[in-house]
This record gives C-alpha cells, structure tokens and sequence, in this order.
C-alpha cells in the first residue's frame, strides 16, 4: 500500500445552479496518510461532504486529481469507480439504517460485507472479533432493530472496515448520536487508526477533532488549514 492512501490535487466540483454554478470546492488539495484518521472539518455548507464523496470515488471533481492507492480515479468509467468502491472503500454514512440490512442480524451483515468486498467468507470468531472492536461484544445475534443509533453506526463502522479495505470514510458520524453513543463512535474510530485503518471522517463535532492524527479545515469550498 503506498504511503499516501488518497490524494486529491487542487480539486474544484461546481454544482449547476438558474444563476450561476454553486461552488462546492475551489481548488483544494489534501493527502491521507496511511494508518490515520484524517478529519475534514467546517462549518456546514463548507464543502466537506463533498470533499469526502470525491475521495470515496462516489462523485468526480469538475478539476484536479483524485488518487487512490496511486491509481488516478476521477476519469475512470462509472463501472470501474463502482468496482473500485466495493473493493477499496468502506463508507459509513450519517444515519444509521442507511448502512444495515434489516433483514439480517449483526454478523449477517459483517459477514455480508467482508464477502462483497473481499470475497472471503468469514469464520464466526473472526465475525465476533471485528465486533468486538467496535464495543459490540456478544451482539451477533442481535437483529438490527434491536440495536441503538449508536450500535448500529459502530456496526456500520465494523462493517466499512471488513475486507481490509485501503480507506474508510465516514461523514458525520457522530452528528445523530447522543453525548454517550458519540463518544463511543469515536473511541472505535480512534481504536480503527491506531490498529493501522486509514479514516477519512467529514465533521465538525470538536470531540472527532480531537482525536484525529491530521485535520483538514474548509470554510466556503477552500481549504483553510
């Protein structure tokens, strides 16, 4: 894997507008160290989403680069950016059931995950490790709607990171939880880094912030920091 796990290189993405293109990004350019969790930070309406989606290949830049694992990805066909996101990129997005099969219990859906994205079906241990690393300990059986918000994105976050995959991105991942499951969101993904998971977050909640290895400010589309 290489050293830097994602780039994007003076990236600008407009969305059309009746008067004028709405500048969403302007230039901006960040690189995401392998084994760290990277936060991108602002206030909304600052382009963070945006810069996360870029970089999870689920949007193209209208300019600049995007890299990942040194592959440039921005140009390559829809069906490609597809496989490339099944493959190399775990995504946890902002609300909970958003990133679970309710039909399936917790290792269901971790065990799901690992085979889409790897093709490796998991052992049980195995299955109740990764589980374990998120603070959901004797959880595997649990149907979803039986989890909290807060187990739920934590499963998701476990979810993101079966199959090994080179980068996992997360957008406000803490914005829909309470003081308690958020703080444990943010243990798991701290937890994630330190084990060598290379994160992307997109948030402004200060408590993310403080434990991220490298922050990335943007204020009205440019980066700031």
């Amino acid at each position: 894997m290489a050293t830097n796990v994602a780039v994007a290189r003076n990236v600008s993405r407009y969305y059309p507008a009746p008067d004028a293109p709405v500048v969403a990004l302007e230039d901006v350019s960040v690189t995401v160290p392998s084994g760290q969790m990277t936060v991108i930070a602002g206030p909304s309406g600052s382009g963070k989403s945006t810069l996360l989606a870029l970089l999870a290949c689920l949007d193209r830049p209208d300019r600049g680069v995007v890299e990942l694992d040194g592959r440039a990805v921005g140009s390559v066909s829809s069906r490609e950016r597809r496989r490339i996101r099944r493959r190399s990129i775990g995504i946890v997005l902002p609300l909970p059931p958003d990133n679970l099969f309710e039909r399936m219990d917790a290792a269901g859906n971790l065990a799901w995950a690992a085979k889409m994205r790897s093709g490796t079906q998991l052992a049980s241990d195995v299955v109740e490790t990764h589980l374990v690393a998120v603070g959901l300990v004797n959880s595997g059986a649990k149907r979803i709607r039986q989890l909290s918000g807060g187990e739920q994105l934590r499963l998701a976050l476990a979810c993101a990171m079966a199959g090994d995959p080179p980068l996992v991105v997360a957008d406000e991942p803490t914005a829909s939880l309470d003081r308690t499951n958020a703080a444990a969101m943010v243990d798991a993904m701290r937890a994630a880094a330190d084990r060598g998971v290379t994160l992307v977050v997109a948030s402004h909640d200060t408590h993310v912030l403080d434990r991220a290895d490298q922050i990335v400010r943007l204020d009205h589309g440019r980066r700031v920091s």
